[in-house]
């Protein structure tokens, strides 16, 4: 069985398409299942929750015209980290990278605790940390409550192979929590002090994302996905968006969840369940 870094436990030279992790890892198993997507409104809403990263996103992005791109493609890179061989992730990892490279800039106006003047960039390691969290801390969530609950031991080792995205997309390794606990308490610390702040831009990409243009028939599977983001948010960001919730909302929620976790997901085959075993595609 290979560790996450690649290599056998054994010590045999490793297969040269292998990739920095093998089916019987954590972040293969968890990352495999579509209804990780549930969170991808969640993960949005917390990143640019941070002002600075609502600036990066505002100033270097069309999510005014195509609001879903940036989850679809962040979506993709992961995929092709946890599920490619080496190369197709070491690729993927360095065209991000250079698009970090590009994303930088000065705040114009104040944005929540940043003065006019602050300057921001895609490469800052606390940024980077933060994006990562909410792709992790939303991940754990949503498995959790729609495909089935996660043992403390599944959560950590989650949590260890997700250390080698963020390495591979930038984040420093000494600014990275070393242990579940620790990413908790700075998720918890994030969560309420005060560098998280609904700013109007994070309001505008939020409608953007929340309330796309799209076909009459469309239109409730995305009501369907703005009840299940603001479920998923933290109590005081989701009243900061203005995200309608009530006791009516909440039972609808439970009810649905529990229908899916509970006959739903066993019974969907594979191939509308989780990632196929081809991703990615051969360049």
């Amino acid at each position: 069985m290979r560790t996450s870094s690649g290599a056998t436990r054994s010590g045999s030279p490793r297969d040269p398409e292998a990739g920095y992790f093998a089916p019987d890892d954590a972040a293969w198993r968890i990352g495999r299942e579509h209804a990780l997507m549930l969170g991808g409104g969640r993960a949005l809403l917390l990143q640019v929750a941070h002002p600075l990263v609502a600036a990066g996103v505002a100033e270097h992005s069309g999510f005014r015209e195509d609001p879903w791109k940036r989850l679809e493609g962040t979506m993709r890179t992961v995929w092709a980290v946890v599920f490619g061989s080496r190369a197709q992730a070491d690729r993927a990892a360095a065209r991000v990278r250079a698009m970090h490279g590009k994303v930088h800039g000065t705040l114009s106006a104040p944005m929540g605790s940043f003065p006019a003047g602050t300057r921001y960039s895609a490469l800052d390691p606390q940024l980077l940390l933060w994006v990562h969290t909410t792709l992790v801390d939303s991940a754990l969530l949503v498995h959790s409550q729609w495909v089935r609950r996660l043992s403390e031991p599944e959560q950590r080792a989650y949590y260890e192979d997700m250390k080698t995205c963020a390495r591979l997309f930038g984040t420093p390794p000494e600014v990275i929590p070393a242990t579940l606990g620790d990413f908790r308490d700075y998720v918890e610390e994030m969560l309420e002090g005060d560098e998280l702040c609904v700013t109007e831009t994070a309001r505008e990409i939020a409608s953007a994302v929340l309330h796309p243009p799209l076909p009459l028939v469309l239109r409730p599977a995305m009501e369907a996905v703005k009840v299940v983001t603001a479920s998923l948010m933290p109590q005081r960001l989701r009243s900061e968006y203005g995200l309608a919730w009530d006791p009516v909302r909440a039972a609808a929620l439970t009810g649905s969840r529990e229908w899916v976790r509970r006959i739903a997901m066993p019974l969907l085959p594979d191939r509308l369940r989780r990632v196929p075993d081809s991703y990615p595609p051969a360049a």
